[in-house]
């Protein structure tokens, strides 16, 4: 009875394993494509940004809770959120960290527009 017991087993782990693994490669699959989707809706430097960052424009613009890229709102919500998320107020170290890396994301994107900008500007000089 005790080898049967370990077929028992043996199968069991073996289709769970095999439908775990089903599933990671769904999961990375749709991972990808969102990422390749995202890849292609922003412009070049901003999706190196987003990359480098490790967070989205939008994604950005929702945890600050911004929609337009003015800078004096994106600073405000920035402080509020840190201070409110501060571990020392009983606030969350991961939300905080989040909203840092949202105001990177979105001060890069800022830099990246004036950068545009200036080089218009240039051209139309020329």
């Amino acid at each position: 009875q005790a080898k049967y017991l370990a077929q028992i087993i043996l199968v069991g782990a073996q289709v769970v394993g095999r439908a775990f693994m089903r599933a990671l490669r769904q999961e990375f699959a749709a991972s990808r494509a969102a990422a390749d989707a995202r890849g292609r809706s922003e412009r070049p430097q901003s999706a190196a940004a987003s990359r480098i960052i490790g967070i989205s424009l939008q994604e950005a613009q929702q945890i600050l809770n911004v929609l337009n890229l003015n800078p004096e709102e994106i600073q405000k919500n920035y402080d509020h959120l840190f201070k409110v998320n501060d571990k020392s107020v009983g606030g969350s170290f991961y939300l905080q960290s989040k909203v840092v890396r949202a105001k990177e994301r979105l001060d890069e994107e800022l830099r990246i527009q004036a950068k545009d900008e200036k080089e218009k500007g240039w051209k139309a000089e020329t």
